[in-house]
């Protein structure tokens, strides 16, 4: 059955609130998606501290994944995502790209502990393991999507019998922008990316990195046919499954040119592949490896990333609609 979730935070910069009515319908939507969609999730948990900036709440919404196959140790990228979000009700899962998880018999999440008022401790750092790592993971209908999803209670579990009690914090269905909302973009926007590259972080305080940079392609339009589009961003083996947001602080260039003020912030996509020179010097298209101890260099990524659009992570909510399904 769905794990219950707990209360959902919605967040507006109060002098946008103040202003959000009489604002012209382009600012007023940029406003309303910045209405961030993030629930905490310190266990059963209390609410997160308002002391976070969207940033620093956007860092804990990603998962640094480790995995042992018979390909060996490698790393990945996971976040938060509530599916099924129905009043008090949702299913948690952690989301990333198939083939980070493809074949692992081990994997261990890195997980963020809690104070006890509800808060962070960013020193207090604990690596859950699992057994059996692939089988948990429900792939995504569709077999040519790179997306696969994981329901947290199992992870949970775990983490309370070892007396530890991990804070985090999920992205929710209200992130995602609409096709009229895409309409509005234009082909060049400011993204930001979030998770371990080559599998670099803080491993003292358990942070990801963020990097920066823009579409490649406008986000409206299907790449090549495919729900996904391209960023021009530095991609990295370690950041497959990292999520790609539109964050625009204080202000964004609207499609007519002119300068509109207001946050604008929008769950884009997630990271899966990207094109590359290969050793015969065609341009290929691969997916972004999880970060391995031991790599044979055979291809030289092109800065380019491919993405797969928010959206399809819905997809995954059929398959857990069903009885008894939402908690594996």
């Amino acid at each position: 059955m769905a794990t219950r979730s707990i209360r959902v935070i919605f967040e507006f910069l109060p002098r946008e609130v103040a202003t959000m009515n009489r604002a012209p319908r382009a600012l007023r939507s940029g406003l309303l998606c910045a209405a961030i969609f993030l629930l905490t999730g310190m266990c059963e948990s209390e609410p997160v501290a308002d002391s976070l900036s969207l940033t620093e709440k956007l860092a804990y919404t990603t998962v640094r994944i480790e995995v042992i196959s018979d390909r060996g140790r490698g790393t990945g990228t996971g976040f938060f995502f509530l599916l099924l979000q129905h009043d008090s009700i949702s299913v948690p899962v952690i989301v990333t790209n198939k083939h980070v998880v493809h074949g692992a018999v081990r994997g261990s999440f890195i997980l963020t502990g809690a104070n006890p008022d509800g808060t962070p401790n960013s020193h207090l750092v604990r690596a859950i393991h699992l057994d059996g790592f692939e089988a948990l993971w429900t792939p995504h209908p569709d077999t040519l999507i790179d997306l696969a999803v994981m329901p947290i209670a199992r992870l949970l579990r775990q983490a309370r019998a070892e007396g530890f009690r991990p804070f985090f914090t999920s992205l929710g269905k209200g992130t995602i922008p609409s096709e009229d909302q895409l309409s509005q973009l234009t082909a060049v926007e400011e993204i930001l990316m979030v998770g371990y590259p080559t599998g670099i972080w803080d491993r003292v305080n358990n942070c990801p990195v963020f990097r920066r940079g823009i579409t490649a392609t406008h986000p409206a339009n299907k790449y090549e046919g495919r729900d996904e589009f391209m960023i021009d961003a530095a991609c990295f083996p370690g950041s497959s499954g990292s999520p790609v947001f539109l964050y625009n602080l204080g202000s964004y260039e609207g499609r007519n040119g002119g300068t509109v003020m207001g946050t604008r912030f929008f769950f884009l996509g997630v990271l899966y592949a990207g094109p590359q020179y290969t050793a015969t010097g065609e341009i290929r298209i691969l997916t972004i490896p999880e970060r391995r101890d031991t790599v044979t260099t055979t291809s030289i990524p092109l800065n380019l990333g491919n993405v797969i659009r928010s959206s399809r992570i819905l997809d995954f909510e059929p398959v857990f609609s069903a009885p008894n399904e939402g908690d594996h």
